[in-house]
């Protein structure tokens, strides 16, 4: 492996070089005149010295190596990686578009303050909600931004002893971690025997130090929580508001409206359900939706339309104030708002039946081969459970790896935490039977081996450039610098 790594990343000849810098065009300065002299460089960085054409096919074969949806299946459980149109891509980039700036006056970005105001109205429709703000970046930041609303909420109404956030034992991690960012304390609700928020225990936990109840619905698990009317009349009877986690929204497009089921604020993902591309860190986004009493507490500023005008409002006095620099990352908004226009509510309807159609057809051709925890129809993805596996030597985890030899990156894995050997596994609306067809051809292939070769699963993969890693040592010690090697030693990467 030492080698290999060594052949790969260690191309450094001295002398040789990739780029062509302009002549300078500023006088030059004494670097020790107007910089503390632990500041200044002593001597030059020792960085990989390469040709052009040796790092243009270096990062291009990386590239290649990447997992992505344009190259793969990727059914990632409770993230959506589903495709992203390129007609999405080629608006975004319109010179309008890309090339303007937050500071510029008003008067000479009314078109893309037009789209920003268009979209909101788009995601009020979608969600039920009377107002949108587009500010926050991601959805973990929408969670946070919208339990800031509900704590604005309920100090302005007198009730500061509201300090309790209600979150499902099978919701998102970032659920309970924003509600402890934004200054709450969870408590955890149970899942009962078909999937579902056990209401009996809800309504045991609700109270009058209940500020709210996250939930997502479809859940974690993929199923509809079929009482959320009843849930909702709980929380509000507690004097609570009801959050929605929208990371399963792909489900719901054009059926139903969290606004409907009694929701009071609701996130989106722009860069899941409407096609924004994700994953690497960023970019992400995260709108922010609310019903009208939680409307004063929006982030500032504000769009707004007066006659044929758009401007932004500062004067919002209840405002939790900007979450974002700027007003939300516009890229991947202005992608969004093209996918929506060119689906229309037909087609975003479409987005969900078909998203359940796959889901529920893979779902009964992997169920003869793992243990199936709920048995039902699902909605956009399901769980399955390698109990069955694990008492043969062989965990989820080693059939993940697997999958990895077949070309797919694997599903979510032990998540929910309420599954064992869980495996989350949603296949979007984008993918074709004969993918799928192939998807689980490849799992029955693993549940076989599980039986006939176990060995062969547990040393997986076999076939990637990098084998099986020691993850918890990658996590806890990365390597994220360059060193050069020594003449016999590979570089560390």
């Amino acid at each position: 492996m030492q080698q290999e790594m060594a052949l790969i990343f260690e191309l450094s000849r001295d002398g040789r070089t990739g780029y062509s810098l302009p002549e300078q065009d500023v006088p030059e300065v004494n670097l020790d005149e107007i910089l503390p002299s632990d500041c200044v460089r002593k001597n030059e960085p020792e960085l990989p010295e390469v040709s052009e054409l040796q790092i243009m096919r270096h990062y291009t074969a990386l590239s290649v190596r990447n997992h992505g949806v344009d190259s793969g299946f990727y059914p990632l459980g409770s993230c959506t990686m589903k495709y992203n149109p390129k007609m999405n891509e080629d608006t975004a980039r319109l010179a309008g578009f890309a090339h303007i700036h937050p500071y510029q006056p008003e008067e000479q970005v009314q078109g893309a303050m037009e789209l920003m105001y268009n979209l909101q109205s788009h995601l009020s429709e979608i969600t039920g909600m009377d107002e949108v703000t587009l500010q926050p970046a991601a959805g973990a930041q929408g969670e946070w931004t919208g339990l800031m609303m509900i704590r604005a909420f309920h100090e302005a109404n007198n009730q500061p002893q509201r300090n309790k956030v209600i979150v499902p034992d099978s919701a998102h991690g970032t659920n309970p971690a924003s509600a402890a960012v934004a200054g709450f304390e969870s408590i955890t609700v149970k899942t009962d025997k078909r999937g579902l928020v056990d209401l009996a225990h809800l309504k045991e936990v609700a109270g009058e130090d209940t500020a709210a109840l996250m939930l997502t619905n479809p859940n974690t698990l993929g199923l509809f929580e079929e009482d959320i009317v009843e849930m909702a009349e709980v929380i509000h009877e507690a004097g609570g508001k009801l959050y929605y986690d929208g990371a399963n929204s792909n489900a719901i497009l054009g059926i139903t409206r969290p606004g409907d089921m009694g929701f009071d604020v609701v996130h989106l993902n722009l860069h899941k359900t409407f096609t924004g591309p994700h994953g690497g860190g960023g970019p992400g986004s995260g709108p922010v939706g609310v019903k009208k009493e939680l409307a004063p507490y929006l982030p500032k500023p504000v769009l707004q339309k007066a006659g044929n005008q758009f401007t932004w409002n500062y004067d919002c006095p209840a405002s939790i104030g900007r979450v974002k620099p700027y007003y939300g990352n516009f890229g991947i908004n202005v992608r969004a708002y093209t996918y929506i226009r060119t689906m229309g509510a037909e087609g975003l309807r479409k987005v969900s039946e078909y998203a359940v159609i796959n889901a529920n057809y893979l779902m009964r051709r992997l169920e003869p081969y793992f243990e199936l925890p709920y048995n039902k129809h699902c909605m956009h993805e399901f769980v399955i459970s390698g109990k069955r596996q694990k008492k043969l030597g062989v965990r989820t985890l080693d059939m993940a790896k697997r999958l990895l030899d077949f070309g797919y990156h694997p599903p979510t894995i032990y998540f929910p935490i309420n599954v064992e050997e869980c495996m989350m596994i949603e296949p979007t609306e984008t993918e074709s039977k004969e993918t799928l067809d192939e998807f689980a051809d490849s799992l029955i292939q693993i549940s076989k081996e599980a039986e006939s070769e176990p060995e062969k699963v547990q040393e997986a993969p076999h076939t990637t450039v990098v084998k099986r890693l020691d993850e918890t040592l990658a996590a806890r010690k990365p390597v994220l610098k360059y060193e050069r090697a020594a003449s016999t030693s590979p570089v560390n990467v």
